[in-house]
């Protein structure tokens, strides 16, 4: 079993160390291209974060892995990342501009209200749409099919209104800013090419990553006798997604909030729409009672977070922590199934 945890130590630390590089390089990209912060981080900062949990079920499928551990990592990644970044990593968030209030220029999380809200609409949709399929008969693979091609062109209209938007974010003092050099400067002359080259260099690593950590989870399993799909919704998205947490976590102390929620929420999109996509069109999609959970308390969460984007005037840190109870109920309620 020692062995099993090193194996998944040393993935999880590439998976963490190509997520920094890529996000190193997007931020650069951003402030090249003179992007808002909104699409940095909804977009750019958000898809290279989620590349991690996002190659995990893709590998699964494809990795020829037995159909059994294929379906059941796949489907519960694909799900769970949803799911971690609605409650554990907004609960961070929270916690974290509470503790570093004093930092801040204010205690309260503040990102561009209209960029929050927009993310949470989209997501809501898509992840309801792809929730709600996996009750439809399989004989009704037209459904299913028509359902991918919308989760597929919400995720480009999503991208094509947040692009929209960015100029006008731009006037209003919401440009991106990168904070630190490219790290490959420090080798080659930053210029597009040399970002591009980091950016192709992380996500080879990424991929490595995410092939050794689906084969550790399966092995891990094994050992433990703990349904995979146990595992594929509790540990690979806290593993996977620990990028997003570390960098809205720093993005936070910094005083980015925008930059910090539009990471999770932008992720929370991009994962809600394509992977769900991806998932219903190579897997049977059915839901067990662990993955109907934590479906529900996804939508839960999301709900709570909605309301706040639309309705508080204020974000206090507490409301934001407020998600970790979605997420503390959901590891009580396994542990229950597991015990009984």
């Amino acid at each position: 079993m020692l062995y099993e945890l090193l194996v998944l130590g040393f993935y999880l630390v590439v998976i963490i160390a190509a997520a920094e590089i890529f996000t190193n390089a997007i931020e650069a990209l951003g402030a090249k291209l003179k992007f808002s912060e909104g699409v940095t981080g909804s977009i750019f900062a958000a898809v290279g974060t989620a590349l991690p949990e996002t190659m995990v079920p893709l590998v699964a499928i494809f990795g020829g892995n037995s159909a059994h551990v294929s379906e059941e990592v796949g489907v519960g990644a694909i799900l769970g990342a949803p799911f971690m970044l609605s409650t554990l990593a907004m609960f961070l968030v929270g916690l974290s501009a509470w503790q570093f209030r004093k930092k801040r220029p204010s205690s309260d999380v503040a990102p561009e209200r209209s960029g929050f809200k927009r993310d949470m609409e989209f997501f809501l949709f898509a992840f309801i749409l792809s929730f709600l399929v996996a009750f439809t008969p399989h004989e009704y693979r037209s459904v299913r099919l028509f359902v991918c091609f919308v989760l597929v062109l919400t995720y480009f209209y999503y991208v094509l209104e947040t692009v929209k938007a960015s100029a006008e974010l731009v006037k209003d003092g919401h440009s991106t800013e990168s904070t630190k050099g490219l790290y490959l400067s420090l080798i080659l002359k930053e210029h597009m090419g040399t970002v591009l080259i980091q950016l192709l260099f992380a996500l080879g690593l990424i991929v490595l990553g995410a092939r050794g950590f689906v084969h550790g989870v399966e092995a891990l399993s094994e050992i433990l006798q703990m349904p995979i799909i146990a595992l594929s919704l509790l540990i690979v998205p806290i593993a996977t997604e620990l990028p997003e947490k570390i960098n809205s976590i720093l993005w936070i102390r910094n005083g980015k909030d925008t930059m910090a929620v539009g990471n999770i929420t932008g992720a929370m999109v991009f994962q809600g729409s394509l992977l769900p996509a991806i998932g219903i069109f190579l897997t049977p999609w059915t839901l067990n009672t662990t993955v109907l959970t934590s479906g529900v308390i996804t939508i839960i969460a999301s709900l709570w977070l909605y309301l706040m984007a639309v309705k508080f005037k204020r974000l206090n840190p507490f409301y934001f922590i407020l998600n970790g109870v979605c997420y503390a109920s959901f590891v009580l309620i396994v542990l229950f199934m597991l015990i009984r």
